[in-house]
C-alpha cells in the first residue's frame, strides 16, 4: 500500500481529482461576478445619476437596468449553487469509490496475512479498522484537493475583489490571518496527538468487546463479570478523558477562530467608514466590501477545518497501515494466480531444514529435515507443543518457514499459488470455520475457486448487473459476481444431480454426519418449485400413514391425527384454533393474544371473556403450585405458561380480583391473562381447564377465523388440509399430520422409526439428506454444535477429493468411535493418495505406513511402520 493518504490518493483517483479542480477553477469567474454585482446595482443602478445606464454596450433606463442586473445576480446564485452541486456529488462518489477500494484493499490483505500475524491482531481491532475507521477516509479523500482549491480560490477571489476595491480595505481584511495560521496549526498538533491516542483506545476497546463476546460462557462460570466490567469501566474511562482534552482543545481553537473573525468587521466599519466619510470610497464598495468579508469566513473556516481534518484522515491512515503491512504478507499474485493443471504434486515431498520461530525468535521447529515418497499415509507423532501442528501446516503451505524449504516434486511450496495448492491439497484443523450459509453451501466452500458460468441476478437496489460490475471495476473492486455458478460440477463429474446428491450423500457417510443432516432434513419445510415432486410422494407417504393409523390399533393409540371438525387434545389450543401452521411471526403463539383480528375472533364467537377465565384459574393454578419452588425447579419448563420472572406480576392479579370480576383489570393485566391458554396442551396439563363445551367452542371460532380471515392476512397462515401439503409444516409434520399422544411410553421413539423406515422403503431418505442440505448454519456455524462443525468441515474438504489430505486434530470434539470411523473411512479411501495426519493418539500411527516423530520442536525419528499381525 501506499506510505502516505495523499500518495494513495493520487495513485487511484489523479484524473477525477483533475476534473474536479478544472470544475473548481470555471466555477471562480461566475463567484467574482456575483461580488462585483451587488457594488454595480448600489452604484449605478440606484444612483441619482440622469440618463440611460450602458451594459455590455447596451443602454437601458434606469428600472430595467436594475432589473436586469438582479436577474443576472440571480442567475449567478443558480450558476454558483450548480457549480456546488456537480462539484459536491462529484466528490461524494469519489470518495465512496476510493472508500471502497481502501476497504477492499485492507480485506484482501487480510485474506493474505501470514497465519501467525492472527496472534497480534484481534478480529474487534480488524472490524473497527476496516468499518469504521476508514470511513472518514471516504469523505476526506473526495476533499484532499478539491476543497483546498475551491475553498481556497473563493478566499483569494474575496481578497482580490476587497484589495481591487480598496488596498487599504484589502490589508484589513487579511490583518489578523497571520496570527492565525501561526497558532492554530500549534494547537491544531496537540489534537491530533490525542487523536492518535484516541484512535489506539477505540481498538482496545473493540478488542476487549471481542474477547468478551467470546468468553463469555467461561466469564459467567467463572463469576468474572463485575471484573470484566470493571475493566471496560477502565477502558471507557481512558477514553473519555482523551475526548474530553480534545474538546477543551478543539472548542478553544474554534473559539479563538471566531473572535478573531469578528474583529474583521470592527477594522471594516472603523477604517470603511473614514474611507467614506473622506470620499476615498463609495458606499456601494463599502457594501460589497462588508458583504465579501461576510463570505470570507466561510472559506476560512473550510480551510481550517480541513487542516484538522487532513491532520486526522493521515492518523487514521498511517495506523491502519501499519497494521495491515505485516512482514511475510502472502504476494498477491499468488492469490490471484490460476490453476496450473501440469503441476503435479504427487511424488515426493522433502522437508529441508525448517526452522519456525515465535514472537520471541526462539525456535518451535528446528532443522528439521526429511524426504519421503508418495503416495503414502504418514503420521505425526508427538506430544502437544512438540512442533508437529506447525508441521503440518508448514507442508499444507500455511506457515512460512523462517529459514528453509519445503518441496513437493521439486516444486518449492512458497511458490506455488493458491490456486494450484487448494487443488491438490487439504486440509483440517480444529477447530473449522463454518460460513454463513446453508449445509450444502458449506460443503462446496472448497470448490468455489472461479465461477464457471453467469448467472444474472437482479441487485437488491435494482442496479443493472452491468452497472454494478463497471462501478466495482472503477472502484479496484473484483468484478466476480457472487451469484454466478463457481462451482464446475462437470469438471468434478457430478454435474448430473442424481450423481451430485450420491457424492454428497458418500461424503457425508464417511464422516458420520449423514444421520445429523437426515434429522435436519426431517425437521424442514418443503418450500419452491424444486420439491415439488418430492412433496406430492411425502403427501402419498402421508395417505398411507392415516391407512395404517386407521388399520393398526396399535400405532393409532400413538398418534391423534387433525381433523379439520374435531378439537385435538394433544395439540395446543392456538394450533386448534388456528388449525394451520403460521409463517413468520404474525400468529406466532407468543403473539396471539394481542392480535387484533385473534381478539376479534374469540370475541365473536363468544370466547373472549372465557379465555381471559380461563388464564385466570391457569394463573391460580401456578402461583399455587410455584409458590415455593426455586426458579429452576423442573416444573417451570413442564408447565412453561409462566416463567419465574413473570410469577410476580401474576401473583399479583391473582390476588387483587377473582374470576367473576376481570373486567376491574386493566387492558395490559387482560391481556397478560389472555395470554397463557393458548399454550394448554389438554392431554399433557390436565387441569380441566379446555373442557368438552370450551373445545367445541374453539372448533367453531377455528371456522369463523378461517373464513373471514383479512386478505392482507392470509400469507401468515398456511391452513391444515388433509388432501393439501402443508409448506410451512416440517416433513416429519406432514407425514404425520397429527400430534403424537402425550403419555404413551416411547411414542415419539416409535413413530420416528415408523417414518424412517416409510422414507427408506420409499427410497426417499437420500431425498431428506438434500433438503437437510439446505439447513442454515448460522453466522460461523453458530446453529450447529461444535461435533456438526467439525464433521462438516471434514466433508468439505473431502468434496474435492484432494490428492493430499494433511490433518492436525481433525476430530477434536468428536467422540472416539467417530473419530476411528473416520479415520478407517479415510485411510481406505482410493480418492485420498496420500494422508499427513499430526495423530493426538500415538497408538493410531499402526494404522499408516510411515510415521515421523518429534518432540521440542525436532524430528527424533522416523521411517517405515512396522506392521503387526
Amino acid at each position: 500500500m501506499e506510505s502516505t493518504i495523499f500518495g494513495y490518493i493520487r495513485k487511484y483517483s489523479w484524473r477525477q481529482q483533475i476534473t474536479v479542480l478544472v470544475m473548481t477553477l470555471a466555477s471562480l469567474p461566475f463567484f467574482y461576478a456575483s461580488l462585483e454585482l451587488p457594488k454595480l446595482i448600489i452604484n449605478d443602478a440606484l444612483s441619482d445619476i440622469e440618463g440611460p445606464r450602458a451594459l455590455f454596450g447596451f443602454e437601458m433606463e434606469q428600472l430595467r437596468f436594475l432589473f436586469v442586473l438582479c436577474g443576472l445576480f440571480l442567475l449567478l446564485v443558480l450558476v454558483n449553487g450548480g457549480f456546488k452541486y456537480v462539484i459536491n456529488v462529484y466528490k461524494g462518489i469519489l470518495g465512496e469509490r476510493m472508500l471502497r477500494r481502501l476497504r477492499y484493499e485492507l480485506y484482501s490483505r487480510v485474506l493474505r496475512f501470514p497465519l501467525p500475524h492472527f496472534r497480534k491482531i484481534s478480529q474487534g481491532e480488524l472490524v473497527q479498522m476496516i468499518n469504521a475507521e476508514v470511513e472518514p477516509l471516504g469523505g476526506f479523500i473526495g476533499d484532499a484537493y478539491s476543497l483546498p482549491a475551491y475553498q481556497g480560490g473563493m478566499l483569494l477571489t474575496i481578497l482580490a475583489f476587497m484589495f481591487i476595491q480598496d488596498p487599504i480595505m484589502g490589508l484589513a481584511a487579511i490583518f489578523l490571518y497571520p496570527l492565525q495560521v501561526y497558532i492554530i496549526p500549534k494547537l491544531q498538533r496537540q489534537v491530533n496527538l490525542l487523536g492518535k491516542a484516541r484512535v489506539k483506545q477505540v481498538r482496545r476497546i473493540a478488542e476487549r468487546i471481542g474477547e468478551t463476546a467470546q468468553g463469555v460462557r467461561d466469564i459467567r462460570a467463572n463469576d468474572a463479570s463485575k471484573y470484566e466490567r470493571a475493566r471496560f469501566t477502565h477502558e471507557l474511562g481512558i477514553i473519555f478523558h482523551i475526548r474530553f482534552d480534545i474538546y477543551r482543545k478543539k472548542f478553544f481553537i474554534k473559539f479563538l477562530n471566531n473572535f478573531l473573525a469578528q474583529l474583521g468587521p470592527f477594522f471594516f466599519y472603523m477604517i470603511g467608514g473614514y474611507l467614506v466619510i473622506q470620499g476615498d470610497l463609495t458606499i456601494g464598495a463599502l457594501v460589497a466590501v462588508i458583504a465579501a468579508h461576510e463570505k470570507l469566513s466561510a472559506p476560512w473556516k473550510e480551510l481550517l477545518t480541513y487542516y484538522q481534518f487532513m491532520s486526522d484522515a493521515r492518523i487514521k491512515y498511517d495506523q491502519v497501515v501499519s497494521q495491515f503491512d505485516p512482514s511475510g504478507i502472502k504476494d498477491p499474485e499468488l492469490q490471484d494466480g490460476g490453476l496450473d493443471p501440469d503441476l503435479k504434486l504427487d511424488r515426493e515431498l522433502r522437508l529441508s531444514n525448517l526452522v519456525v520461530l515465535n514472537d520471541d525468535d526462539e525456535p518451535i521447529i528446528k532443522s528439521a529435515s526429511g524426504r519421503y515418497d508418495l503416495p503414502q499415509k504418514i503420521a505425526i507423532t508427538g506430544p502437544s507443543g512438540s512442533g508437529k501442528e506447525e508441521l503440518v501446516q508448514l507442508i499444507a503451505g500455511l506457515l512460512e518457514p523462517d529459514r528453509g524449504r519445503v518441496t513437493f516434486n521439486d516444486h518449492a511450496i512458497a511458490d506455488i499459488n493458491e490456486a494450484t495448492l487448494s487443488k491438490n491439497i487439504g486440509y483440517v484443523g480444529n477447530p473449522v470455520q463454518i460460513m454463513a450459509g446453508t449445509i450444502e453451501e458449506n460443503l462446496l466452500f472448497a470448490l468455489k475457486n472461479n465461477p464457471v458460468i453467469d448467472r444474472v441476478v437482479e441487485h437488491q437496489l435494482n442496479i443493472s448487473h452491468k452497472d454494478v460490475a463497471i462501478e466495482a471495476s472503477k472502484a479496484g473492486n473484483s468484478t466476480q459476481d457472487p451469484f454466478d455458478v463457481w462451482v464446475d460440477y462437470a469438471a468434478l463429474g457430478i454435474a448430473d444431480p442424481d450423481i451430485r446428491r450420491h457424492r454428497f450423500v458418500e461424503v457425508l457417510k464417511m464422516v458420520n454426519f449423514d444421520q445429523d443432516v437426515y434429522t435436519m432434513g426431517l425437521k424442514s419445510p418443503l418450500k419452491g418449485e424444486k420439491h415439488e415432486t418430492l412433496r406430492g410422494r411425502i403427501l402419498a407417504l402421508r395417505g398411507s400413514m392415516l391407512s395404517q393409523l386407521h388399520d393398526d390399533p396399535a400405532l393409532a393409540k400413538l398418534v391423534e391425527p387433525f381433523e379439520p371438525e374435531a378439537y385435538n387434545i394433544n395439540a395446543t389450543v392456538a394450533e386448534n384454533l388456528l388449525f394451520g401452521t403460521p409463517v413468520g411471526d404474525v400468529f406466532d403463539e407468543d403473539n396471539l393474544h394481542a392480535h387484533d383480528y385473534v381478539i376479534t375472533t374469540l370475541r365473536e364467537t363468544g370466547l373472549l371473556d372465557e379465555m381471559r377465565a380461563v388464564g385466570f384459574k391457569l394463573a391460580q393454578t401456578m402461583v399455587e403450585l410455584f409458590a415455593d419452588l426455586p426458579p429452576d425447579h423442573e416444573y417451570f419448563s413442564q408447565f412453561s405458561f409462566i416463567s419465574a420472572e413473570d410469577l410476580p406480576e401474576f401473583k399479583s392479579i391473582v390476588a387483587r380480583t377473582d374470576v367473576n370480576q376481570l373486567d376491574q383489570l386493566n387492558d395490559a393485566q387482560r391481556q397478560q391473562l389472555l395470554s397463557l391458554p393458548f399454550k394448554l396442551i389438554v392431554n399433557r396439563h390436565r387441569l380441566g381447564l379446555i373442557d368438552e363445551p370450551i373445545q367445541a367452542k374453539l372448533v367453531k371460532a377455528r371456522q369463523y377465523f378461517r373464513d373471514h380471515l383479512p386478505p392482507e392476512l392470509v400469507a401468515s397462515i398456511d391452513f391444515f388440509e388433509p388432501s393439501v401439503y402443508n409448506e410451512a409444516a416440517s416433513i416429519i409434520d406432514n407425514i404425520l399430520f397429527g400430534k403424537i399422544v402425550h403419555g404413551q411410553a416411547q411414542a415419539q421413539e416409535k413413530m420416528l422409526a415408523k417414518i424412517n423406515a416409510m422414507l427408506l422403503e420409499n427410497g426417499l431418505d437420500d431425498d431428506i439428506v438434500e433438503v437437510g442440505l439446505e439447513s442454515e448454519c448460522g453466522v460461523s456455524g453458530a446453529r450447529l454444535s461444535p461435533v456438526q462443525r467439525q464433521k462438516l468441515g471434514w466433508a468439505r474438504v473431502l468434496m474435492k477429493r484432494p490428492q493430499i489430505l494433511i490433518l492436525h486434530d481433525p476430530g477434536g470434539p468428536m467422540d472416539n468411535r467417530d473419530q476411528e470411523a473416520v479415520r478407517d473411512a479415510i485411510l481406505a479411501s482410493d480418492d485420498i493418495p496420500t494422508v499427513i495426519w499430526a495423530l493426538q493418539q500415538d497408538d493410531w500411527a499402526a494404522h499408516f505406513d510411515y510415521e515421523i516423530k518429534m518432540q521440542d520442536g525436532q524430528i527424533i525419528a522416523q521411517g517405515p511402520v512396522e506392521k503387526t499381525e
